[in-house]
């Protein structure tokens, strides 16, 4: 997955944003104003880190190398996948999509049920 394929991917969902808070060089992806996606996009290896479900976030680190505890953030809830092949597109896409739905999910009723009529 490349730089810009990875942008894509975090900018897909209904009211995704690119933000930019901590420096000019880490993308921040929110949604309703709460991160769900961080990356360098100009470091080598590429690797982005995401919200996950902590049991699902133990058996992925335990199956890939690639994934491990998300870097600077809570590692129970957050993983991060350096972006080096061995970790399939889809796998990448499906986490990226699970991320931005457990934010979502968190969200008051109203702005939820925006979201998701969006994205239906």
């Amino acid at each position: 997955m490349t730089p810009d394929e990875l942008k894509a991917a975090c900018l897909a969902f209904p009211g995704a944003t690119e933000e930019f808070p901590f420096n000019e060089a880490t993308s921040v992806f929110k949604v309703a104003g709460k991160m769900f996606a961080l990356s360098a996009l100009d470091a080598d290896p590429l690797s982005v880190s995401l919200k996950c479900d902590p049991e699902l976030a133990a058996q992925l680190r335990a199956t890939h190398p690639a994934i491990t505890g998300g870097y600077h953030l809570n590692k129970r809830h957050w993983n991060t996948v350096v972006l080096d092949g061995t970790v399939p597109d889809r796998l990448v896409r499906d986490m990226i999509e699970d991320s931005y739905d457990l934010v979502v999910a968190r969200l008051p009723k109203a702005r939820r049920e925006r979201l998701t009529t969006a994205r239906e």
